[in-house]
């Protein structure tokens, strides 16, 4: 009575190893087919277009779209020419200092007359330009007369180079003024410069702005 029952056992036993066996193969199967699998999942997360959705991921083509553009336009130029006042109002300048503009070493001054009397002197010498005009905001030198323009000439000191007499050359700074396309115009003993061209100053000479009677006589240390 106890073999039959051994063998049934051993059969029941060798069935079950049966069944694992048989289960083997279908595991070995999922198991290649999980392996191909692997790679495609991983291939699909490294895609340009997941990265891109990633924070902080940058993109080329916004970046070639926003490349800034560094041509001065005709606004940013007047920008940069631009004098604000205290009310906010914005004057554009209309003279721009060239190259050549230099701080001068003689002190160069302008005596400024009404008749007979000396009523002003002024300083010429301790920048390279002086705007001369009837708006207070930009003017470096104010003319209180109708006839002036807000913005009316410029005494510019300017490095040149001079010959002399043996025939070298060498850079010297020597004063200039230019006629802002005044109305009334610029006017150098007595006679009316060109407008919007530099005419040299030389020592003692008197200018007149517009129709005003002042005379603002140029001299320098060495003259004076």
């Amino acid at each position: 009575m106890r073999e039959p029952s051994r063998d049934r056992r051993d059969r029941d036993r060798r069935d079950r190893d049966k069944d694992r066996d048989g289960d083997k193969p279908r595991e070995n199967e999922k198991e290649r087919n999980g392996d191909r699998a692997g790679p495609s999942r991983r291939s699909r997360s490294r895609s340009p277009r997941s990265r891109s959705n990633r924070p902080g991921s940058r993109s080329r083509s916004p970046e070639n779209k926003a490349r800034p553009n560094f041509n001065q336009s005709g606004l940013l130029a007047a920008a940069t020419n631009t004098v604000t006042a205290a009310d906010g109002s914005n004057t554009v300048l209309k003279y721009n200092e060239p190259p050549e503009a230099r701080t001068p070493l003689l002190g160069w001054r302008l005596y400024v007359f009404k008749g007979q009397d000396q009523v002003e002197l002024l300083h010429i010498n301790r920048q390279s330009a002086y705007l001369i005009g009837r708006d207070k905001t930009v003017a470096d030198i104010f003319i209180d007369h109708p006839s002036s323009s807000k913005q009316h000439a410029v005494v510019q000191h300017r490095q040149v180079q001079e010959r002399d007499e043996f025939g070298s050359t060498k850079a010297v700074i020597k004063p200039f003024i230019i006629d802002l396309e005044s109305t009334n115009g610029t006017h150098v003993n007595g006679e009316q410069i060109p407008t919007s061209r530099f005419y040299e100053l030389r020592a003692s000479d008197v200018i007149k702005f517009g129709l005003s009677t002042r005379e603002y006589v140029l001299l320098h240390d060495d003259a004076a």
